[in-house]
């Protein structure tokens, strides 16, 4: 039998990129949702996966958002909480802030028709002791909001090179810190939580999510192939089992993404990147048995994870 790995997608709409951007174009709430859902749920039918969706509240209260989810959960894959304004400076946010930002995205996503989420991932991988408190406090069985690597301060350095002026740039995508975080699910000490890790490279600890890999599709497809077989060898080798993560963005075209040209893998065509997914998910399939990510957690839920302090997770 296959070890246990898993595919989830942030479903971050057009308007929360640009914000995150500085873009003021972004008040206007533009949106790419109508035509990146089908495009994914038809993939992932294709692929026979059942997945797990990350949904921003903002959206899941409008009419798109709301087609989306009701969609989303028709299809059977798990509804998860990503916020309700998807702003990556949660770890900003006092408590009640917190609590706030938790439970109007959960009212949303009830509310669009999709079961009360028990698993929650931060914008921009953002997450705190005060957070994982309010998860716990609210019902939550796990978080998937740590990225494992050392790139944040380089990611940090591009976008504040590219974006728009904004006050809250300054300490997005965490620091060098996040290199030490486990690449495999572990338990938050005194908390309870499991954490499922959006995986990244073992040994390396570079990503190898969507974004990451169509960058390299843009210099050469065969080095983005033979980056992600890397990464699944190192993953079999070391018994870290995968959690993908996914966005709109790996299937959209430019046109479709107005303003996102700063954005990296946009200048890949639409179905090239849709072609890209497509073997990247059979890779995985290939060589794990892959499912959403709240399956994912309570399929290793038993296997005596190690704990964390959450005061690492800042």
């Amino acid at each position: 039998m296959n070890p246990v790995a898993s595919v989830s997608l942030d479903l971050d709409n057009l308007w929360a990129y640009l914000k995150t951007h500085g873009d003021p174009a972004w008040e206007r709430r533009p949106s790419f949702l109508p035509s990146a859902v089908p495009r994914l749920l038809d993939v992932f039918g294709e692929q026979g996966l059942t997945t797990t969706v990350f949904v921003v509240g903002a959206d899941a209260e409008r009419d798109d958002g709301a087609g989306a989810v009701a969609a989303i959960t028709a299809a059977g894959h798990e509804v998860a909480n990503h916020s309700f304004w998807h702003e990556p400076w949660l770890h900003r946010y006092s408590a009640d802030e917190l609590e706030d930002e938790v439970a109007r995205a959960e009212q949303a996503i009830t509310a669009a028709g999709a079961p009360r989420p028990v698993g929650f991932r931060g914008p921009g991988y953002s997450v705190t002791p005060q957070l994982l408190d309010v998860l716990k406090g609210r019902g939550y069985t796990y978080d998937a909001s740590v990225l494992p690597t050392w790139i944040g301060p380089l990611a940090r350095v591009y976008h504040n090179r590219t974006a728009g002026s904004s006050t809250n740039a300054g300490d997005l995508f965490g620091g060098f810190g996040k290199v030490k975080a486990p690449n495999k699910a572990y338990r938050w000490r005194d908390n309870g939580l499991v954490e499922l890790p959006v995986t990244t490279m073992p040994l390396l600890r570079v990503p190898i999510h969507g974004a990451y890999l169509l960058q390299l599709h843009q210099i050469s497809p065969r080095l983005a192939r033979g980056y992600f077989r890397t990464a699944l060898r190192l993953c079999r080798a070391t018994d870290v089992s995968p959690s993908l993560l996914l966005h709109p963005t790996d299937v959209l075209t430019a046109t479709e993404a107005p303003g996102m040209e700063f954005f990296p893998g946009m200048a890949v065509p639409g179905r090239e990147k849709v072609a890209l997914l497509e073997w990247v998910l059979s890779l995985l399939r290939r060589h794990f048995d892959v499912v959403g990510t709240g399956e994912h957690v309570a399929r290793v839920v038993g296997t005596g994870l190690r704990e964390r302090d959450p005061v690492a997770c800042g």
